[in-house]
């Protein structure tokens, strides 16, 4: 007697109170929330930041990659996501294969917006602003190879701006000047006077660009992966249940002796819907 086939496994049933888990090495990541909160406002998140690790930049890639994995592991294990998205470049182009290898969660990284870049210059010249790590990956090597052919991409670290941006976050006054350099950086280098559409390589990056903009002057257009980032969460979480059972968290790394990480941070955080705050 011939035996039935058996019955195909049915998915795995997602608890709809499971959170969506952005992580960065600071406030940065907030750029990406913003996208997510537009496509995804039902959608119950948890915003981590590294605050005692930063900045990344400086670190080495090895110091990167244990941290990130080991944080994220922790992190999944105990607050037990749907989702993880590394909402940071320099995590991302360094940890993100080994984060893959580690959680059995969708991952979904950062990487720096080249390609969209390349399709909107019209000078052909296109500058980038990342941390000192970022610009030197040969991951970013391979974007341009694939999708900046016949373009010029010219490069700078711009470490200053993630202090920026975090100051900025807090109501802090930044100098001017730290935006200028950031411009000179870039316009200095052979061709960059032709410059009409900038790579923001960071996710701290956009929370400055009034200001870069103002620095730049007219007829520069910024591009950053957050809106495409937010995409792909949508996608992978389609069909999903959504349920907000508490208000969503925001969870900061304290360096010793640091009570309150996010000090400054409060009216920041709930204008994202971040109204509970954690040290992890």
């Amino acid at each position: 007697m011939a035996q039935s086939a058996p019955e195909p496994a049915l998915a795995p049933q997602v608890d709809p109170a499971a959170p969506v888990l952005l992580f960065d090495s600071g406030v940065g990541g907030l750029s990406v929330l913003d996208e997510v909160r537009r496509l995804l406002p039902q959608a119950p998140v948890i915003y981590a930041a590294d605050t005692a690790g930063l900045p990344y930049g400086s670190k080495s890639e090895a110091e990167i990659a244990a941290r990130v994995s080991g944080l994220l592991g922790r992190m999944t294990e105990r607050l037990h996501p749907r989702l993880v998205c590394i909402a940071c470049n320099t995590a991302s182009t360094i940890a993100l294969a080994a984060v893959r290898e580690v959680l059995e969660v969708p991952i979904v990284g950062t990487v720096p917006a080249i390609k969209p870049a390349a399709a909107l210059t019209q000078t052909g010249v296109i500058g980038l602003l990342g941390t000192a790590q970022t610009i030197r990956q040969g991951y970013v090597d391979r974007l341009e190879a694939e999708f900046a052919q016949g373009k010029v991409l010219l490069r700078h670290a711009a470490p200053e701006l993630v202090g920026a941006a975090e100051a900025h976050l807090r109501g802090e006054a930044v100098d001017p000047a730290v935006f200028a350099r950031a411009v000179e950086g870039l316009r200095s280098q052979p061709g960059g006077e032709r410059i009409d559409t900038v790579v923001l390589a960071c996710t701290h990056f956009p929370l400055v660009s009034a200001q870069l903009a103002e620095a730049f002057g007219p007829g520069v257009r910024f591009v950053d992966g957050a809106a495409g980032i937010a995409r792909r969460i949508a996608y992978l979480t389609e069909g999903q249940p959504f349920a907000r059972r508490e208000p969503d968290l925001a969870l900061f790394t304290a360096a010793p002796g640091e009570a309150q990480p996010w000090a400054g941070l409060a009216s920041a955080l709930a204008r994202r819907g971040l109204n509970r705050t954690a040290v992890f």
